[in-house]
Formats: structure tokens, sequence, C-alpha cells
């Protein structure tokens, strides 16, 4: 009996730890939860396009989780998910003369081509929700939404927007140090 009230008194401990845990989300457990990789690339290239290191790792995040062989259904391929074409002009508004599918793979060409775009994409909407959804859902469809005066059309763009900007925070708190040097 005694042996038994021990486990359950230290099952409640456990319970209760893991529950404060959850509902604090301290920065130490958001480390854990939402890694960070390429932060050099994300730092140098955020600085020189103007945009917010956090902003960039939480698009990398939701977009590959980090893992920069990811290619997606449509043909998105690497850290932030550019399709061939995008990234070729990028490449050509950008000087690059030799640009290859295969670029996409490395870390700091997607990252650095991924911030490009980012930085265009506010120079046209001036607005991270709108930039956000153009990064989801395509410009033409935030064009034809804004032509029309109407909110994102889309569920999944919606909580694409959300769910980036709730990452946004969790990395700006989370790994303040490696990404506001």
């Amino acid at each position: 009996m005694r042996k038994l009230l021990w486990v359950v008194a230290v099952g409640a401990v456990v319970a209760a730890a893991l529950g404060y845990v959850l509902r604090t989300s301290p920065p130490w457990y958001e480390r854990i939860r939402y890694p960070l990789h390429y932060s050099e690339y994300i730092r140098v290239h955020a600085k020189a396009h103007h945009l917010d290191p956090a902003l960039m790792a939480a698009v990398i995040y939701q977009e590959s989780k980090f893992r920069p062989s990811v290619e997606s259904s449509s043909g998105a391929i690497g850290l932030m998910q550019l399709t061939p074409s995008t990234a070729r002009g990028i490449a050509i508004r950008t000087g690059g003369d030799a640009f290859e599918t295969s670029d996409l793979y490395n870390a700091e060409i997607n990252i650095r081509y991924g911030a490009w775009y980012l930085d265009n994409l506010f120079a046209k909407y001036h607005d991270e929700k709108l930039v956000l959804a153009a990064y989801n859902a395509g410009q033409g469809n935030v064009d034809r939404w804004l032509a029309h005066h109407e909110p994102i059309q889309f569920a999944e763009t919606r909580a694409y927007v959300s769910r980036v900007e709730h990452l946004k925070e969790v990395y700006a708190r989370a790994w303040r140090s490696q990404l506001y040097q």
C-alpha cells in the first residue's frame, strides 16, 4: 500500500510539473520543441533584407521544420520551400546566371532567396499578414482578395498566417541570443 501511495504521489508531481511546462512554455522547453538551425544564415540574410530573423526562422520551421532536403507535392524545395521557377526568377533579379534546381537544397542559397522573396513581398504589401498569405497562397490570390476588399479566403492560408505569427513570437523569445546578435 505504501508503494502504491508513493507511485501515485510521484505521478502527481510529474503530472503537475508537465502541466506547468506545457502551460507556461518556458524558453528551454520551446528550444527543444522548436529547434533552430542555420541561425548565422538567417541573421545575415534577415539583416541584408531588413527582416525580423524570428520571422524567417518561423517561416522555415513552418515550411520545412529546418530540413533542407524537403520537397512538397507542388515542387517546392528546401528550407523555405521555394519553387524552382520562383528561385530562378530571384537568381536572375539578383545577378545570378547559373541557377540550378539543386541549388535549392543548399541551406545558404535557399535562405538567401527566401529572404529576398520575403523582402519583395513586404515592399509590395507592407503588411506581415498579407506577406505571409502571399508566401503561402501566392501573390495572385492576395491581389484578387485585395481588389475585392476581401479577407484571406483560404482557411489553410489563414491558419498558416496565424501559425507563423505565433512561431515568430516563440523564436523571438526562445532563441533571442542566437537571432539578435
